[in-house]
């Protein structure tokens, strides 16, 4: 049996989860999926058996419970060393650490108008106040990363990292709403969609039977 579990919500909607299972099957290290749909009268309860935050994700090893998504991360990044999930160097690597908390912690305005929605196609609908801004910033910070750092792959930094994961789920919005890129997000986005492991997210949420009403996950 895998020594870590990776507790979920669905995966159609849950764009937390979608960072730390990414990033956790890009280690390749085993892991035990433990999926509770969100929006349940059990759902608050069945998650606090496992996170003491109530919330998704939460990653467990070896009785150790983890429940924040960038602390995930980083947990995950110590245990794979060899697959190198941050840059090797150390600019780089803070470069990856900044931009991981730029998403961490903003871009409200697009999270709350176009929720992660994987099955379906709304184009045209989100753009309220706010949510241009936070496009445009989203696609500098794209272009601008791979311009400096991107140039041995076609990830962020060149080989996929967490920065990668981080915003997936970004991606996934971008397609749901019909968001225009220029050439290079348009290029970084498909490669994004075309992860073998992005791919095997997007059929287990084409899967799912639940439907979750004017969600913000």
């Amino acid at each position: 049996m895998a020594s870590f579990s990776l507790v979920i919500g669905n995966k159609n909607y849950s764009s937390w989860s979608l960072r730390a299972w990414l990033t956790l099957k890009q280690s390749g290290l085993e892991f035990t999926e433990i999926r509770i749909p969100l929006d349940t009268p059990e759902t608050h309860a069945k998650i606090l058996e496992h996170s003491p935050s109530g919330r998704v994700p939460v990653l467990i090893h070896d009785g150790l419970h983890i429940w924040e998504s960038l602390a995930i991360c980083e947990y995950i990044v110590e245990q794979a060393p060899d697959r190198q999930l941050l840059p090797q160097d150390p600019k780089a690597r803070a470069i990856a650490r900044a931009v991981s908390s730029e998403m961490h912690a903003g871009f409200r305005a697009l999270r709350e108008h176009m929720p992660m929605d994987c099955r379906s196609r709304y184009p045209g609908e989100g753009r309220k106040p706010g949510v241009q801004d936070d496009i445009n910033r989203i696609t500098q910070l794209w272009r601008d990363t791979r311009q400096q750092f991107g140039a041995g792959g076609d990830f962020l930094f060149g080989q996929f990292t967490y920065a990668d994961a981080m915003y997936a789920p970004v991606v996934s919005r971008f397609v749901t709403y019909g968001v225009s890129l220029d050439p290079v997000a348009q290029a970084y986005a498909d490669a994004i969609w075309a992860l073998p492991t992005m791919r095997q997210w997007l059929a287990d949420a084409e899967a799912e039977v639940e439907v979750i009403e004017a969600h913000t996950l």
